[in-house]
């Protein structure tokens, strides 16, 4: 059961990468930035950092000082793109938010970039989707 779970927390964790988080510290710190990177121990690395000071863009934070990471960018909802795919591609299209994937016809992969693997008709239909959704999504 442990090893489910801290797998689990692995690819919670993993899925900050790349988005805007503020990391607060045991000695009572905060830093916001995007997370570019996180260890197994929690030391992460901020890019785009504010507070550590001027001219400081880039800090990395060792995971025993880290208290709490906070993401402030909505998380990409894969299950309502995913409901949205499927009634073009009924029974086709595998929401896959372990890795952060949704993958249609079992050769279109979609992320939340967009269409990152697959070609043809059908992928163009899924970027059409795709683009409609975030468009909406904005609103």
């Amino acid at each position: 059961m442990s090893s489910i779970v801290f797998r689990r927390f692995g690819e919670e964790l993993n899925a900050f990468l790349g988005r805007n988080v503020v990391v607060a510290t045991g000695d009572g710190k905060e830093y916001s930035g995007q997370l570019v990177g996180v260890d197994e121990k929690l030391s992460i690395v901020l890019d785009k950092v504010a507070g550590a000071g001027p001219n400081v863009f880039k800090v990395a934070v060792n995971g025993g000082n880290v208290r709490e990471i906070r993401l402030t960018d909505r998380p990409f909802d894969y299950r309502a793109l995913g409901e949205r795919l499927n009634r073009v591609f009924p029974g086709l299209v595998s929401v896959r938010e372990d890795i952060g994937a949704i993958i249609v016809m079992e050769k279109i992969k979609v992320t939340d970039k967009g269409v990152t693997e697959g070609s043809g008709l059908a992928a163009e239909k899924v970027r059409s989707i795709f683009d409609d959704y975030l468009r909406e999504a904005k609103r």
